[in-house]
């Protein structure tokens, strides 16, 4: 029944804020409430921190993976843009059309305390610790990476028209989007099973965390500047 009503709130989560959300406020708003929920569905399952990777130990060692998942992202985005193909993933008008307010907006606030406070909390969290206790960490991974993946089937719409690397990719037009969605829902199940494994082998969510806002953050960040900077138009 807890995991039920962990993907009942999930889903309401999901909905909210790809058909409902009016404004970037509402969507940190809306992830931090269905987190608290969720934490509260884990403590009335009989979680504790640690099962859920936030005890202090597990930060404590969360902190020494993070500089070096996120040093190790940045090296790998900065390669991209050094390589003429690779820059193509940086074409992204979610980032490109931002203002400087609202990127560092993105970046310190909606990517940090919206979609990583939540994605990982449910996740790798409360979800793959619920798994992993009835059924075990295989089991658990792939439960909680398939959720993942369908996770992203509403955000996913229209990332052919927004990214140049997708769109080359997979065509840009309304009749491409689906094979985009199922690719993008593919792709995110995969992160999403490497990410439990980070949970796994750090035992802190503060890794996968980390690793996840990299990832966000830098790619905002680098998609808006590479067109203002490095990208021809």
């Amino acid at each position: 029944m807890s995991i039920v009503c962990a993907i009942a709130v999930l889903v309401a989560a999901n909905l909210v804020n790809n058909r409902l959300a009016r404004g970037p406020l509402t969507y940190v708003l809306t992830c931090v409430a269905a987190t608290a929920v969720l934490l509260l569905i884990a403590r009335r399952d009989g979680l504790t921190r640690a099962d859920l990777g936030i005890d202090a130990a597990g930060l404590r060692r969360g902190l020494r993976w993070a500089p070096v998942l996120a040093g190790a992202v940045l090296v790998v985005c900065l390669l991209l843009l050094a390589v003429p193909a690779g820059r193509e993933v940086f074409r992204d008008a979610r980032a490109t059309d931002l203002s400087a307010g609202q990127l560092l907006w993105n970046v310190l606030v909606r990517v940090p305390l919206g979609t990583v406070l939540l994605e990982e909390t449910a996740f790798r969290g409360v979800l793959w610790a619920m798994l992993r206790r009835r059924w075990g960490t295989a089991r658990a991974t792939a439960g909680s990476s398939a959720l993942f993946g369908l996770w992203h089937v509403l955000p996913s719409r229209g990332l052919n028209r927004s990214n140049a690397a997708v769109g080359t990719a997979f065509g840009s037009g309304s009749a491409d989007a689906a094979a985009t969605v199922a690719a993008a829902v593919v792709v995110t199940a995969v992160a999403g099973a490497f990410l439990c494994e980070l949970r796994r082998r750090s035992g802190s969510l503060l890794a996968p965390a980390a690793l996840h806002w990299a990832v966000n953050g830098f790619g905002y960040a680098l998609a808006w500047a590479a067109p203002r900077w490095w990208l021809p138009g």
